[in-house]
């Protein structure tokens, strides 16, 4: 038939017709007919990585800085289970990606052929649905099913394994606006919310006497107006917030009901007033083990309402009595729609005595340091990026380890989409390609990754990528010679023994960068900090900034392991017990 066009064909229009505007991939044999149509054709740009795992990962930083719907591109088997970290790192952290893999011809599929392997099995756990594809007649239907489920709901990935025979077999393509697809498979909540409940929240806040905000990244996923909606509420009930890892940006840092992150290595204030709130009001957030800690000593006192729109995360690990099921944008709208139809107020008395609770904690400055001498201390050195880069469009990734702890402290984040990192999976070799991703969706962006000298060399191929493609992105590089946050556990939980935490044998940052046709610089002590921060933001091509920073510095405040929020770690030398955390004061 006349209008019948190849399976590689389908696919390049259906990306087409879904706006895609860049794939991110690695050609092989099983994917090479798609490959080829790609090469005849100019609306959608390909970025060729240096290896699979690279692409998931531009992916995901281009998705997230976006808004968009990240496209990978890979062949079977290696190119297939390559991806499976970002997938996994996507599925987490819900990053809207759709992954293309080729397999081999369906007359081969469970031969061991070459480069064969079970994608959809494999793949299964770690996506929100994946496909293998028999039929070009719904190859069509496929792909713009998937953009729909990546996309709606929670978001995540998804990956649709086609057949090296079906992308030369000829059949006909549907438009994206014929596509019916079950309600089954969208993973949306019902858009009748339960009016009781949300009516039951307004009401529960505003009789709150200590009140907090717990914020987390699906305020950022639900959009920008999400964001605006939770910052409106917040402002309205005047309540102190505070942000997961993931929420950092939704709540302006210099907004005055901010305290920052909570956790693990957040503030102290942070998790203080969490521990003795008495109303919990979690927008976004999993309840992760991170920001919990001992789960039966979490937040004791309060109760906690959750708003998710992913229905498996209700009572999943810590019980609310509020649970409300749904988007966070079109929630907290109805939440303030009920506030301000009812002209509710929070007690103003019991809310300033809250605040001056909070004021006090406040003083214990627990991310105050030593910075004497020259030599540079890591808190120290991402507090000079943020003041050297703060007035400018600036986009923050980070690999995994201590300096993304630092980089989550003593780096202000204004607004959402702006900081990106791994958080649930904790994926060493995320952040550099995630810049590249990010620096590909805004090339006019100043687009910085923070790194460690053991994390940046998981991806370090992907410097040849940026500069093929030339882009800025800067990698600034916390060097210590240790996997810090390794060393970190070792020193404070196994006696000091750094059980293969050391690296003796770095390459030479500076002189690596160069021999990609990049910059290198290195700052060795604070008094080159300064110039080598603007040298790089300055500099126009992809750039290595080498900071020797102090080898054995820990990341504190920090909740051990099995311990509550208020049983923080402030320093190696300084601890609290329980009676001590509620007068705010420090044991030494």
């Amino acid at each position: 038939m006349n209008n019948e066009i190849t399976g590689a064909e389908i696919v390049l229009k259906s990306l087409a017709e879904q706006g895609v505007e860049v794939v991110f991939g690695y050609p092989g044999g099983a994917v090479l007919p798609i490959y080829d149509t790609l090469f005849k054709q100019n609306s959608i740009k390909h970025v060729l990585v240096r290896q699979e795992g690279g692409a998931i990962h531009a992916a995901e930083g281009y998705a997230r800085s976006t808004g968009k719907t990240g496209v990978v591109l890979v062949t079977s088997g290696p190119g297939a289970t390559n991806v499976v970290t970002g997938l996994t790192d996507a599925m987490m952290d819900s990053v809207p990606i759709v992954c293309i893999t080729g397999q081999v011809p369906q007359h081969l599929i469970g031969s061991d052929a070459f480069q064969e392997c079970d994608t959809t099995g494999i793949t299964r756990p770690c996506t929100k649905h994946n496909y293998l594809v028999k039929d070009v007649n719904k190859l069509s239907s496929v792909f713009h099913e998937a953009f729909t489920i990546a996309q709606n709901g929670r978001p995540g990935p998804v990956l649709i394994d086609i057949p090296k025979d079906v992308q030369f077999a000829s059949g006909t393509y549907e438009e994206k606006s014929k596509i019916i697809i079950p309600s089954h498979r969208l993973f949306e909540p019902s858009p009748d919310f339960e009016k009781n409940k949300i009516e039951e929240a307004v009401e529960l806040i505003s009789k709150s006497k200590k009140p907090i905000f717990y914020i987390g990244g699906g305020c950022i996923n639900s959009g920008p107006k999400a964001s605006k909606l939770v910052r409106e509420f917040i402002n309205m009930v005047g309540s102190p917030v505070t942000m997961t890892l993931m929420g950092l940006g939704v709540v302006a840092s210099s907004d005055k009901n901010s305290l920052g992150m909570l956790g693990m290595h957040g503030m102290y204030e942070a998790n203080m007033a969490m521990h003795e709130c008495d109303v919990m009001i979690n927008i976004g957030a999993r309840f992760d083990d991170r920001v919990t800690g001992r789960l039966d000593a979490f937040s004791p006192n309060s109760k906690k309402i959750h708003i998710d729109i992913d229905e498996s995360n209700i009572n999943k690990t810590i019980n609310v009595d509020v649970p409300i099921i749904g988007d966070v944008k079109q929630v907290v709208e109805k939440m303030i729609e009920v506030w301000k139809e009812k002209k509710l107020q929070i007690d103003d008395k019991a809310l300033k005595l809250w605040w001056d609770k909070i004021t006090k904690w406040k003083k214990v400055d627990c991310l105050n340091y030593n910075n004497e001498g020259k030599q540079i201390k890591p808190q120290y050195a991402v507090q000079r990026l943020y003041e050297l880069t703060k007035n400018t469009k600036t986009f923050i990734t980070t690999e995994v380890g201590q300096h993304q702890m630092w980089a989550a402290q003593f780096y202000k984040f204004e607004q959402p989409n702006r900081w990106l990192t791994s958080g649930g999976l904790g994926t060493m070799g995320y952040g550099f390609p995630a810049a590249i991703g990010a620096q590909i969706g805004h090339p006019d962006a100043l687009v910085v990754d923070i790194a460690g000298d053991a994390s940046i060399l998981m991806n370090i191929q992907e410097m040849s990528t940026a500069v093929q493609y030339r882009l800025p992105v800067k990698i600034f590089i916390l060097n210590n010679e240790y996997m810090g946050m390794v060393r970190q556990w070792q020193e404070l939980l196994h006696g000091g023994r750094y059980s293969e935490s050391y690296t003796d044998s770095l390459p030479d940052f500076v002189k690596l960068a160069e021999s990609y046709k990049a910059v290198g610089l290195r700052a060795k002590t604070t008094d080159d900090l300064d110039d080598v921060i603007t040298e790089m933001i300055e500099t126009k091509n992809t750039v290595i900034a080498d900071i020797w920073v102090t080898k054995e510095e820990n990341c504190f405040p920090m909740i051990q392991s099995g311990s509550a929020h208020n049983e923080m770690m402030l320093s190696k030398d300084q601890k609290q017990d329980k009676k001590s955390a509620e007068k705010g004061k420090i044991l030494v």
